[in-house]
């Protein structure tokens, strides 16, 4: 088995590839129902994915629904990204005793395969990895996750309510990134998975399992079965130059608006699978002799997340909406040279107050179009 050939497996075959890689030390992470949604979580076995499970997905809304058949990966999006195996909500640091020694807490990394991994997804690790894992001065904990990580990616053939992957370049499909890519298909002729090898690892892993040779036409249907999925986003980033769209817009009154609407709940930064602030907070037993210093997820909807010289810079709901989407959309390719957005649609899904990012910038564009918005 070499990189870039494709075999068919059958359902039992997806169950004995979580074995095998179980049997090469890898614990494996995918999909599976719990709280009347579609999260990620350890996998025990096959049995655990949420076979015949979809999700209906809009602005402010997410609800399960049994499917007509026993699709494995036809749903959406859910509630947890893949990030909070690569950078933890919480996790302590530091540890500090009475006569003042601090210790660093040294995190071993446990090799773990991500099963199911969207286009979209397969793009916000690769974002996360250019931001915490590269430059000059890499989060050597994530590194050490990061190089322990096996990728199963899936082409996307059924995307959901609020996907506007299409239009931000990062999906239905998978690209690059992945060690092995699924594509399921379920026809006449029964339930399979096409597995194409993207790495060495990949290519060991596929000659554990019992497995027959792609055909060009099988191969030739799957990919319009994705090229078809393209077409069918349930949202779409407006057409236009966001990052100056939004650049622009600056001090347009439409802030204000959406700030009216806006809980300032930070949903959207807790469920983006590419945000990365986290702030440090140091506890203390009852008897002071001994502290921990614990890392957090932070968000920029937090009065104390711009705290400076006595106060918060950004007060006001409006300041710290548009401080989170200018960012994402604009600022994030001045810093990192791309989008912050990888177009999953999360932050719409689970926004309580039905804000729709790709509403809202395209109401930018149109005061754009008509100058409202530049006040120079």
């Amino acid at each position: 088995m070499t990189i870039g050939e494709t075999v068919t497996i059958d359902r039992a075959g997806l169950d004995r590839l979580i074995t095998v890689l179980r049997e090469h030390g890898y614990r494996v992470v995918g999909p599976q129902v719990r709280d009347s949604a579609i999260i990620l979580d350890e996998l025990d076995s096959g049995a655990a994915l949420p076979a015949g499970w979809g999700v209906h997905t809009d602005a402010g809304r997410y609800r399960l629904h049994r499917r007509e058949d026993e699709a494995v990966f036809s749903h959406s999006a859910g509630p947890g990204s893949w990030k909070q195996f690569l950078l933890p909500p919480h996790r302590r640091i530091a540890k500090l005793d009475a006569d003042l020694n601090s210790e660093a807490v040294q995190e071993i990394p446990t090799p773990t395969a991500f099963l199911g991994v969207r286009g979209c997804d397969l793009a916000a690790i690769a974002t996360l990895s250019r931001v915490l894992g590269g430059g000059a001065h890499p989060d050597p904990a994530f590194a050490a996750r990061r190089s322990e990580l096996f990728i199963v990616g899936v082409n996307c053939i059924e995307p959901g309510g609020v996907c506007f992957c299409a239009s931000m370049g990062t999906g239905p499909g998978v690209s690059s990134g992945y060690d092995l890519a699924l594509t399921e298909r379920l026809d006449h002729t029964g339930h399979r998975f096409l597995v194409e090898a993207g790495s060495d690892a990949g290519a060991r892993i596929i000659t554990d399992l019992v497995s027959q040779p792609a055909s060009a036409d099988e191969i030739s249907a799957a990919r319009s079965e994705v090229a078809s999925a393209a077409g069918r986003m349930g949202r779409t980033m407006p057409d236009v130059d966001v990052r100056e769209v939004v650049r622009r817009s600056r001090e347009s009154p439409q802030w204000q608006e959406i700030a009216s609407r806006c809980l300032t709940c930070a949903n959207c930064t807790m469920v983006c699978p590419t945000c990365f602030c986290t702030s440090t907070e140091d506890v203390t037993d009852l008897t002071g002799e001994h502290a921990e210093r614990w890392e957090r997820w932070a968000s920029c909807y937090e009065l104390d997340f711009s705290y400076l010289h006595g106060g918060s810079v950004r007060q006001s709901g409006e300041s710290r909406y548009r401080q989170w989407l200018t960012h994402k959309l604009s600022t994030w390719h001045d810093q990192f040279g791309e989008s912050g957005c990888v177009g999953c649609g999360r932050c719409i899904a689970w926004c309580p107050a039905s804000i729709d990012l790709t509403v809202e910038v395209a109401r930018f564009a149109e005061s754009a179009e008509g100058g409202d918005d530049d006040h120079r």
